[in-house]
């Protein structure tokens, strides 16, 4: 099958550009569609919006994935935990969308990611037995929507050795063996939406980073742009609130109640260096589990959280005392060295956008469904919803609002088989002419960005080709966008500071000042 993601117009995105497309938007010219929030959902929409033919301007007053779409758990879901609630529609979106972002929309920014639960006695064969019928239902489901065995391979037991030669930091004492399921893992959340994005821009729409919606209507929007302080009103046929957790901020009607998921970056040494995820019951809960994730420049994840977030909605969330103690102590049921906190290089933390319910329950039993939601002046707000289902939340917001506001498309949405910039087939990324490294970040596009003049490497092995890439390409405007979402080599601290002088110099090397 042939899958590259090539796109009808240049796809780059950099300061140049940004200045021209808000300079032509200062011109009032006619947009159909004005979404607001540079998240997975607000670019999704964009992409949507601008592939059916539509006057797509897309704003977002930070950066690309600055909110909650950096801070997931780099999973692409296939809907397990939704069968467990009885969430069997979402829980067949999940797994619908999962095969299309692994086959065709992105096969480049993903991969099959094995979870190995370890099994102790006492007890050993009745929590097999529960925990493998769900990994049997969630390959009935992988089945269903025709997601290959070569994509993502049946679950199964397997023995004490097997268990320890792929999680070599559990313990060994009275291990019986383990289960093996399988799902899919992103490189990196903020590089999909990067991808998502630039796709976006390639089929005519302008992504603008740094301009705040100031004010919005059904039919239109005061824009600020940060860098300058310079103000615009836009005029839109239609206008999409995508902004998340911040959603209520700008529709007063939209009632979410956000929910706080946290995780640690620890150095993978001390989990072995294994590129599986250790996956850990939590104690006394039937359907949670804590887990660990091969991450990026050497790190690996532990996640993940599930408690409620009251209070205003912070820019950046923060990990709590509490929540760090829980996901090591969970994570040390089946460690042989203990982690500690001295062991925690890092934390972060995001906030899922959960629809309010009537009965105020946990938040980890409210539906991940989202909703478009229609407020009293016309603006429509997409809530809800998750990363993995990005593209159908995309798909029925542009179809809504094409609905109510008569939008000039007869086209319906061409995403379910239109591949992100970089999409290559994933049985043939090694015949790419390039470092696998950047094979695994830019997929088709490697060969281009490893062509780009070398230089210092920034620490954790980041090369100035990768940097250089992130502002001539990835619209990089500050230092932060560099290292925090472009590279995420900002995560730890002592990196960060490490690679300060590198990422200035990607500017310079670009002819760019950071904002």
């Amino acid at each position: 099958m042939k899958i590259v993601g090539r796109t009808p117009h240049s796809s780059a995105l950099n300061a140049t550009r940004r200045a021209r497309e808000l300079d032509a938007l200062a011109g009032d010219p006619p947009i159909d569609l004005l979404v607001v929030g540079g998240g997975i959902t607000g670019v999704g929409i964009a992409l949507d919006a601008a592939s059916r033919g539509l006057r797509t301007v897309v704003v977002e007053k930070h950066d690309l994935a600055f909110g909650t779409s950096r801070w997931s758990s780099k999973l692409v879901h296939g809907g397990l935990r939704y069968l467990a609630t009885g969430q069997f529609g979402i829980a067949h979106e999940s797994a619908s969308e999962r095969h299309l972002l692994m086959t065709r929309i992105a096969p480049h920014l993903t991969r099959p990611l094995a979870q190995i639960v370890p099994l102790y006695e006492p007890g050993h064969v009745a929590r097999g037995a529960y925990i493998g019928a769900g990994y049997g239902l969630g390959d009935g489901l992988r089945r269903v929507v025709g997601t290959p065995h070569a994509v993502l391979a049946a679950p199964g037991v397997i023995g004490a050795a097997e268990t320890l030669r792929l999680v070599p930091a559990v313990r060994s004492d009275h291990l019986r063996g383990g289960l093996r399921g399988w799902d899919g893992q992103l490189i990196d959340d903020a590089r999909l939406v990067v991808a998502v994005a630039r796709t976006a821009a390639g089929y005519g729409a302008s992504v603008l980073t740094r301009v705040e919606a100031v004010a919005l209507t059904g039919d239109g929007a005061t824009l600020r742009d940060v860098r300058t302080g310079e103000s615009l009103v836009v005029r839109a046929r239609a206008v999409v609130n995508a902004t998340g957790v911040w959603a209520g901020d700008l529709d007063p009607d939209v009632r979410l109640r956000p929910s706080r998921g946290t995780h640690l970056v620890v150095d993978a040494a001390r989990l072995g260096g294994s590129d599986v995820s250790l996956t850990v019951p939590v104690p006394g809960s039937s359907s949670r589990f804590v887990f660990t994730l091969p991450a990026v420049h050497g790190r690996a994840y532990i996640g993940l959280t599930d408690v409620p977030d009251d209070g205003p909605v912070p820019d950046v969330p923060l990990a709590t005392d509490d929540e760090i103690e829980m996901l090591l102590a969970t994570v040390n049921t089946v460690l042989a060295e203990p982690l500690t906190r001295a062991d925690v290089l890092a934390t972060f933390a995001g906030l899922r956008p959960l629809l309010e319910s009537a009965d105020h329950g946990q938040t980890s039993d409210l539906s991940r469904r989202h909703a478009i939601l229609e407020s009293a002046d016309g603006v429509l707000s997409v809530v809800g919803g998750k990363l993995t289902t990005y593209r159908r939340m995309a798909q029925d917001g542009v179809d809504e609002a094409v609905r109510l506001r008569a939008l000039p498309t007869a086209r319906a949405s061409q995403t379910r088989t239109l591949p992100l910039v970089g999409a290559w087939p994933r049985q043939r990324l090694s015949e790419i002419d390039a470092p696998p490294r950047f094979v695994r970040r830019y997929g088709a596009e490697a060969t281009y960005a490893a062509s780009l003049p070398p230089g210092a490497d920034a620490a954790r092995g980041v090369t100035a080709q990768e940097l250089q890439w992130g502002v001539a390409v990835e619209g990089a405007l500050t230092i932060d966008d560099l290292l925090d979402r472009r590279t995420r080599v900002g995560l730890v601290e002592a990196d960060r500071i490490a690679s300060m002088d590198a990422a200035a110099a990607a500017f310079a090397r670009a002819g760019v000042d950071p904002l």
